[in-house]
């Protein structure tokens, strides 16, 4: 009997994780068009990704690395 449940319950995990990698697919495609809409609207669309990675920071931590960039352009004279 305890193999059933654990055989049950292995196969709602896997399908728990197939309907999970189901929706990943969704969003990632979602992400891939919104992407392509950007670029076609005239946005350069590395810039919007790297804004994006900065918004996911806290300030804290933009200021440290704005501080960090700014130290190494100052080394390589990148006034």
């Amino acid at each position: 009997m305890t193999e059933n449940v654990s055989a049950e319950q292995l196969q709602l995990f896997i399908e728990r994780v197939e309907t999970l990698n189901e929706s990943i697919k969704g969003l990632q495609d979602d992400r891939k068009d919104t992407f392509a809409e950007m670029r076609s609207q005239g946005f350069d669309v590395p810039t919007v990704k790297s804004i994006i990675k900065l918004r996911a920071l806290e300030k804290h931590q933009r200021d440290e690395m704005d501080a960090l960039l700014e130290t190494y352009r100052n080394a390589l004279g990148l006034h």
